[in-house]
């Protein structure tokens, strides 16, 4: 028979629990869950994009009504128990139920702590902690004009932004001379605060109320300094109270908050506390990611799979404002035990600030640039030894490498998503065990990202770097990234109207929401800077991804996969005994003849690339890159009897001719020499079909997970008008895909009759061959000063970035 289970609260930490015990056990319970809240369980620190008017109150949902019921979970709502008797086990609400358990969690939360101060009980006097306090700002911003909200801390500066979005002057009371001042030193206070008022937020600091005046409804606060302040709403955001009334009284063991064991066992061995209403070693945590924590070690052990338990958080911070990017972590300010590494550039208004004990990272403040706060903070949690470390290593390890690159460096058990206590393992583990393929569907899977969302961009690279070519960007929201809602087509059209000549230019002048980008526009700002002006723009090694400036495939184990250029798949014998000695001085563990006719070396270690493509002194084979990858051909006329034209030769010339010219994702050729299509050309993004009259030419295909057999395009009579519709095919879907959608999926989208249209104008071909040249000749003058000027190692280490 299965136990009775009751819950009282309906919030995050609460059904984080009862999620948790559901994945270890989901027969053992009969479980009811009871909110005084008349909805669904919400993402509470998503109120603020909702004031915003970034996301709506419906998009904050977590798990709706049919979750639960799906889980068979009793969910009782817009009811609030008001007594708990431990003696007969049961609870009472008000609504006069009674409701037995044999096991009772009490995740009843907090509530906003509203200033005992006259006044306080007028019209237009709230707190910032449900979706009704939410819509009540909402609805004061259509009908007032002047808000004030006292708190300066983050959650405060949160409703202030909201607040001047919806078209209020604000004003922001704090008590202390500098902003945020449990997450942030005077330098990057100082920061914030200058940012802040440029946005049109008004401060008044030092400022104690002493009276909210008004006859009905607020008209305004005076201070103890006998000065005022005119306001038509009063937004308290000074801090919390943990909700543990029913708890007190019903005799448990409560200091501040309800006390609890690592297990989140309270003075009752029948009743747990989780959340905000919990005390664990004296400390009530208000941040989600160590309520979530605490939820896992309550779920082990009410499951009898009692582990380590709960052991306390180091916190972390991040603020959910524009323009605003900020990170805090552990120690804030420095003492005699602690040493700081400080970078100050006040013209960039970046400030980044590492304390360090015992070569030991202890504390962290950035402010400006954001970028590396998770992985310090993952070096802080694992008390990481930083002593062969230079300073700026250490600040910026990431770099310009960003955050593909960092995603290679971090182990499994590090942590992602900060506020759902999600790791690098479990998201790669869900995308390759449940065949994840968005970022929506992610965050639906792990939860990574579904909070605050500021880790969005490390989720995505993790999921493209995970499905690697398998990645489809088409199928990702319609914004090109999370930093813009703009499209693709509506940021290269605005690059060519503004003539913006950087991506860094094009991010500040349209608005992105990171100056630095994110793992996906960085490379795609690239790539269509290059394509729109390839005489002009100079290619940023550093904004590819970590394969292409590596010259290497990351493998499931970490190494590598080297592959040389094998035009149409034939090689030399010099070239074969080079490959070999290579393998075996390097101990290469597989030497394999690849899909694509090449040879692979695989398993190399990163730190031996450079040394072995030095050693292997050949070319690259873009086995690794988003351009033509290879031309597969059957051996053709010059050997088989079925032949009816030189596909071989064919096929070699026309990767030359495309070679080594980005592309908006991989492509793949094949030449055929007779329509018994031994290259299978018809599932190729371009495919040649030799026949005794000429040569027949087909688009679109693909041979991957979702099979695409190719369009007929025409035939020509000559090798020479090959390429030229080649090249003119190339630099059409160059010009017109998304960045990291394949031929298959843009011909879809375009339409087949479209591109057959455009490809069989010969002004617009000639046109299309033109601009490619001029693209081709660019990479080829960039490949002949490295090859003239360069040893092989040092034209690694230019690849590389």
């Amino acid at each position: 028979m299965k136990k009775k289970l009751v819950m009282i609260g309906n919030g995050m930490a609460g059904v984080r629990t009862i999620e948790e015990i559901l994945k270890r056990d989901s027969a053992h319970f009969e479980i009811t869950i009871i909110g005084d809240e008349p909805y669904p369980n919400y993402n509470r620190i998503m109120l603020s994009n909702v004031l915003q008017g970034k996301t709506t109150v419906e998009e904050i949902n977590i798990n709706d009504w049919n979750w639960y019921q799906e889980n068979h979970v009793h969910l009782i709502t817009g009811e609030k128990v008001i007594k708990v008797n431990r003696d007969n086990k049961e609870v009472l609400t008000d609504k006069g139920q009674t409701i037995g358990y044999d096991e009772l969690i009490i995740a009843t939360g907090s509530s906003a702590f509203i200033l005992p101060v006259p006044g306080s009980h007028l019209d237009g006097v709230i707190g910032f902690r449900t979706i009704d306090d939410t819509e009540k700002m909402m609805e004061a911003a259509k009908a007032y004009k002047k808000a004030v909200v006292i708190g300066g801390g983050l959650l405060g500066l949160e409703a202030a932004r909201g607040l001047i979005d919806r078209g209020m002057e604000v004003h922001v009371v704090h008590l202390l001379p500098t902003l945020m001042e449990q997450q942030l030193d005077v330098a990057a206070a100082n920061l914030l605060r200058n940012d802040l008022e440029a946005q049109g937020m008004k401060f008044l600091m030092e400022k104690q109320t002493a009276e909210i005046y008004g006859e009905s409804r607020v008209q305004g606060l005076k201070f103890t300094d006998g000065t005022t302040v005119d306001c038509d709403l009063v937004v308290m955001a000074v801090g919390i109270r943990p909700n543990v009334a029913i708890a007190r009284e019903a005799g448990l063991e409560v200091n501040r908050a309800i006390i609890v064991n690592d297990h989140m066992v309270s003075s009752d061995p029948s009743i747990y506390a989780v959340g905000e209403c919990a005390e664990h070693n004296g400390i009530a945590y208000g941040l989600v990611a160590p309520l979530y924590e605490q939820g896992i070690a309550l779920a082990e052990a009410i499951t009898g799979k009692q582990g380590k338990g709960y052991q306390g958080s180091i916190l972390s911070t991040q603020l959910k404002v524009a323009g605003c990017d900020l990170f805090s972590g552990g120690k804030i300010h420095e003492d005699e035990q602690t040493q700081a590494i400080i970078v100050h550039d006040q013209f960039a208004k970046v400030y980044k600030k590492i304390l360090v004990t015992d070569n030991k990272i202890v504390g962290i403040v950035l402010y400006g640039d954001a970028s590396d706060g998770n992985r310090l903070f993952n070096m802080l949690k694992k008390q990481a030894d930083i002593s062969e470390y230079t300073s700026s290593s250490v600040l910026s390890k990431s770099g310009q490498d960003g955050e593909e690159d960092l995603v290679v460096s971090m182990s499994a058990d590090d942590t992602v998503c900060g506020c759902n206590g999600v790791t690098k393992g479990t998201i790669v583990h869900s995308i390759l065990e449940q065949g994840l393929t968005t970022f929506e569907e992610v965050k639906g899977c792990t939860k990574a990202g579904g909070s605050c969302g500021k880790c969005k961009p490390m989720v995505e690279s993790i999921l493209a770097h995970t499905l690697g070519d398998s990645f489809d960007a088409s199928l990702q929201k319609t914004g090109m990234c999370s930093c813009t809602p703009l499209t693709r087509d509506e940021v290269v059209a605005q690059i060519q109207e503004k003539q913006l000549r950087s991506p860094k230019e094009v991010r500040m002048v349209l608005g992105f929401a990171s100056e630095e980008g994110c793992s996906k526009c960085r490379p795609a700002l690239n790539y269509y800077m290059r394509m729109l002006f390839p005489e002009e723009y100079e290619d940023d090694k550093a904004s590819r991804f970590v394969n292409e400036k590596l010259e290497g495939n990351i493998q499931k184990d970490g190494t590598f996969s080297v592959i040389p250029r094998m035009y149409g798949g034939t090689t030399t014998a010099e070239d074969l005994i080079k490959m070999g000695e290579v393998a075996k001085k390097y101990n290469v563990p597989l030497v394999k003849v690849t899909g694509a006719s090449r040879i692979g070396l695989y398993g190399v270690k990163k730190e031996d690339l450079p040394q072995v493509w030095e050693d292997l002194g050949m070319r690259s084979g873009y086995a690794y890159s988003k351009s033509l990858r290879n031309v597969k051909s059957c051996v053709g006329s010059t050997f088989c009897r079925f032949g009816t034209q030189d596909s071989l030769g064919l096929g070699i010339k026309l990767e030359k001719e495309i070679e080594m010219v980005d592309t908006p994702h991989k492509m793949k050729m094949g030449v055929t020499g007779c329509p018994r299509n031994c290259a299978e050309v018809l599932t190729k993004d371009f495919g040649i079909v030799c026949v005794e009259n000429g040569y027949q030419l087909y688009f679109g295909g693909n041979g991957g997970t979702e099979v695409r057999e190719c369009d007929s395009l025409t035939t020509v009579a000559t090798e020479e008008e090959v390429l030229t519709m080649a090249k003119a095919y190339v630099q059409y879907y160059r010009e017109n895909a998304n960045y990291g959608e394949r031929t298959a999926p843009w011909v879809e989208r375009m339409g087949v009759d479209i591109v057959k249209e455009t490809l069989l104008n010969e002004e617009n071909v000639k046109e299309f061959v033109n601009r490619f040249e001029k693209a081709k000749a660019t990479y080829q003058e960039a490949w002949n000063a490295v090859l003239n000027n360069q040893s092989a190692k040092e034209m690694y280490e230019v690849i590389k970035g």
